[in-house]
């Protein structure tokens, strides 16, 4: 082996390690924009379904309201029966 062929295997080695850096690299890259989109897909059908909650909240009747309500029927319901 002469050392210009030992020099030329190393360089072609080198060339070919860094052909498969590029390749993980470009790979990495590739699941990373995956990941970021899928990430923002998630984020804006959170921030969607965030907005249907808060509309639902603010059209439910309030746990004491129905109660007092409750109340206020079952008395009428006990003053009428009364009555009778």
């Amino acid at each position: 082996m002469t050392p210009s062929s030992g020099s030329e295997r190393v360089a072609v080695e080198l060339a070919e390690m860094r052909g498969e850096i590029r390749t993980g690299f470009a790979e990495l890259n590739g699941r990373l924009d995956l990941a970021l989109q899928r990430t923002a897909t998630a984020e804006s059908g959170i921030a969607a379904l965030e907005g249907r909650v808060a509309s639902l909240e603010r059209g439910r009747w309030p746990m004491p309201t129905i109660g007092v309500l409750a109340g206020v029927a079952g008395t009428a319901t006990g003053v009428l029966a009364l009555l009778r």
